[in-house]
């Protein structure tokens, strides 16, 4: 039974945990009131990393590596001087927001992946001491077509490394699309075909959809899910062709931005449902997590113990997170559900903390 939780909020981190049969509990408390953008505990090295959003001083990264008892900052990646932001290449370049961090393989120790507001990708050998840009892709052909959309820019939001062959990385970037590399950075290609944008003159561009958040099933990891601004997607080749598995009965399961998959099974997954980009509230104000068990051809709408008439809340990128049957989730306004049977029964376990942006099991 997983017993520890990285929190973030707009407000600071929660470390949460509990102990056998009791209920989770607040540990400690980091980082009050400043907006932590995300935080995970790296397993290779215990390490947890947590980067945080100060507004006007751009993201910050940190790092602690006992538990949390003491944390240490680390130099934020930066841009090479000169360098400006596509499409239109008017904007100096400069870390805006820390999007995340991914850890690289298992055979690779000492390399961590950081994705930022204006859509690069940073990387690692150094255990987080140093960072440089992946030239390869923040000037790959292809930045014309990306542009910003929740946020002035784009955002590299989404790192995935495959367990079996480190070289092997898939990136989302939103306003951008997917992209895959197979040779460790060095070249990249898209990976967008089946997806739709109809915000787009041509929908099924090559360039210019939007990942919301791209995982990998780590029991295949062949099979990508993708949350996107036009619904939710599946490919079971490594994203070289994707298939649209909302749900086509009419329920809810489409728009939105969390994900979750299962670790076992393929075909096991859970999204996190809003009505539409315009729109960024529950469908009909009743909030529910939809799962899949059958690769999407099928979804179930899991409510027992979520609010069902004037719900606001909504479900941020990173804000929903799976470790064996346990799920937790956080939502704008500021309420925290947890559940030990795989969604079918949720409880809320606080009502009063700030936005959340990222839960994480440890």
């Amino acid at each position: 039974m997983p017993n520890k939780l990285l929190v973030g909020t707009r407000k600071g981190l929660l470390i949460m945990s509990r102990n056998g049969a009791s209920d989770w509990q607040v540990e400690s408390a980091h980082f009050e009131a400043i907006p932590v953008v995300y935080a995970f505990r790296d397993p290779r090295t215990d390490t947890i990393w947590v980067s945080l959003d100060h507004g006007h001083w751009g993201g910050k990264l940190h790092r602690s590596r006992d538990g949390g008892a003491s944390r240490q900052e680390v130099e934020a990646p930066k841009y090479p001087e000169g360098d400006t932001v596509p499409p239109d290449f008017s904007v100096p370049a400069k870390t805006n927001y820390i999007w995340l961090i991914e850890p690289g393989g298992a055979d690779e120790p000492n390399r961590l992946y950081v994705g930022t507001d204006p859509g690069g990708l940073f990387v690692s050998d150094d255990g987080g001491d140093s960072f440089q840009l992946v030239e390869t892709l923040w000037k790959h052909h292809s930045n014309t077509h990306w542009f910003g959309a929740g946020r002035d820019h784009p955002g590299t939001v989404a790192i995935q490394v495959d367990p079996r062959d480190s070289r092997h990385i898939t990136v989302g970037i939103s306003v951008g699309g997917v992209y895959v590399s197979s040779d460790g950075g060095e070249s990249w290609q898209a990976r967008n075909r089946g997806l739709f944008a109809d915000y787009l003159p041509d929908p099924h561009h090559e360039h210019g959809h939007d990942p919301h958040i791209i995982l990998a099933s780590p029991s295949n990891p062949d099979v990508l899910w993708q949350q996107n601004h036009c619904g939710t997607y599946r490919s079971e080749n490594g994203g070289l062709q994707w298939q649209d598995i909302s749900d086509k009965s009419g329920g809810p399961a489409g728009f939105g931005f969390a994900l979750a998959v299962d670790a076992k099974d393929e075909r096991v997954a859970w999204v996190a449902p809003a009505v539409s980009a315009e729109y960024r509230v529950p469908v009909e104000r009743a909030l529910v997590i939809c799962r899949t068990e059958d690769g999407g051809a099928t979804w179930q709408n899991l409510r027992k113990g979520l609010p069902q008439r004037h719900c606001y809340d909504l479900i941020f990128r990173h804000a929903l997170d799976n470790n064996g049957d346990t799920l937790a989730f956080g939502t704008t306004a500021g309420n925290f559900y947890v559940s030990d049977d795989r969604g079918d029964n949720w409880r809320c376990l606080m009502h009063n903390l700030a936005v959340v942006y990222t839960v994480r099991f440890m």
